[in-house]
């Protein structure tokens, strides 16, 4: 009676454990395929929903003497005087202004979609003339305007600096970072609001950020998986058309909805990104390569100089002798050939340049070659 006991306890904690091992494989298979999916809002942008870039000219005060030379930027005086004149102070012309904690600068900023009257933005504020500084100053009423030329924002406000700078009497200077440039943490009140068409139209377009065919039809498929057949249809590679609510508070809503569904993204395109410059080379885990053959050698060629003095015997009316002795070295390195077979991937591209301890430089050279002969299965883009 108790071995059938134990026997019925051993059978079902193997089936238990069997279960608990086939639910881990089945989360082992499932996880790698979740990861790869991604939300809507991380893929795409909606059509109307952009930020707008602001800019504006105004005169920086309160500088140690790091402000403009007053000789060389001619601006900076009149835009002083200008200054002067709203403030109901007058300057004879015949005066000629010698100051140095003055900077005249130039201000961006980035306006949010939607953003309010009333609301601060971050602003930020670059030397325009030969100001050594930006540290310790002022930034006085700038007002910034968008590209139509109406003024949305009004900046103000004491400059955070990063970089400084140290200069001695005999010219020498140590710099760190760059101190003519600097930013004011909500600096910049808006004053006017932008208007979106986002509630214009009876539905929404979403635009991706990389064109791709099987993206935006994976996402017409979600979509219409989750709202309903026909809520959303393709334009292009890049847009997808969805029907949206009209009431505005509906489609915030909707929206907020639409952005957390997960899509799969469609594989990006083979592509090797070979910088020349710095010796960089990316290449995308889809590159493959056809049966090829690669070796690579470098050849160096030293060249030494010395000079053989020959000088005469004593007393023997002769003359002192230089000639030149050259010494010309050529070192060849051997490497060996590697061989790609067909439908190579990158980790075996990796392996088999790393075998012959191909430099970068050497490493684009290879890649180029591969290119020209046609076994190369991808797009090679040299910055």
């Amino acid at each position: 009676m108790t071995e059938s006991l134990l026997e019925r306890k051993r059978s079902v904690g193997a089936r238990s454990l069997r279960g608990i091992v086939a639910a881990a494989l089945a989360v082992l298979l499932i996880v790698p395929v979740a990861a790869q999916a991604e939300r809507i809002k991380d893929l795409v942008s909606i059509s109307g929903v952009r930020s707008n870039q602001l800019v504006g000219y105004g005169l920086v005060v309160g500088l140690d003497g790091t402000g403009d030379q007053t000789t060389q930027s001619p601006f900076t005086v009149q835009s002083i005087r200008a200054m002067l004149s709203a403030q109901g102070v007058t300057i004879p012309s015949n005066v000629n202004l010698q100051l140095k904690n003055v900077a005249a600068v130039m201000v961006t900023a980035e306006l949010p979609p939607f953003a309010k009257p009333g609301q601060t933005i971050d602003v930020t504020v670059s030397s325009l003339g030969n100001a050594k500084s930006l540290r310790g100053g002022t930034l006085l009423m700038t007002p910034l305007k968008g590209a139509d030329g109406e003024i949305y924002a009004m900046a103000q406000g004491s400059l955070l600096v990063s970089g400084f700078g140290a200069e001695g009497r005999d010219g020498s200077r140590v710099t760190v970072n760059v101190p003519s440039t600097g930013t004011i943490p909500n600096g910049a009140t808006v004053e006017r609001e932008v208007l979106t068409p986002f509630t214009r139209h009876d539905f929404i377009t979403l635009n991706l950020h990389t064109p791709d065919f099987t993206t935006a039809r994976r996402l017409v498929e979600v979509i219409n998986d989750n709202l309903g057949p026909g809520t959303a249809e393709a334009m292009d590679a890049v847009s997808v058309r969805v029907r949206a609510p009209v009431d505005s508070s509906q489609r915030v809503g909707f929206v907020s909805y639409l952005e957390n569904l997960e899509v799969t993204p469609g594989e990006a395109p083979a592509r090797v990104i070979v910088n020349s410059r710095t010796g960089t080379v990316v290449i995308g885990s889809e590159v493959r390569v056809s049966p090829a053959a690669v070796t690579h050698g470098s050849l160096t060629v030293s060249i030494s100089e010395s000079f053989d003095v020959s000088q005469p015997q004593p007393f023997s009316q002769g003359q002192t002798v230089v000639t030149p002795d050259s010494a010309v070295e050529i070192v060849q390195e051997r490497n060996p050939m590697f061989l790609f077979g067909p439908g190579t991937t990158l980790q075996e591209i990796v392996n088999a340049v790393n075998r012959v301890g191909a430099a970068p430089g050497d490493l684009v050279a290879i890649l180029e070659a591969l290119k020209r002969a046609g076994a190369l299965r991808a797009e090679l883009i040299i910055l």
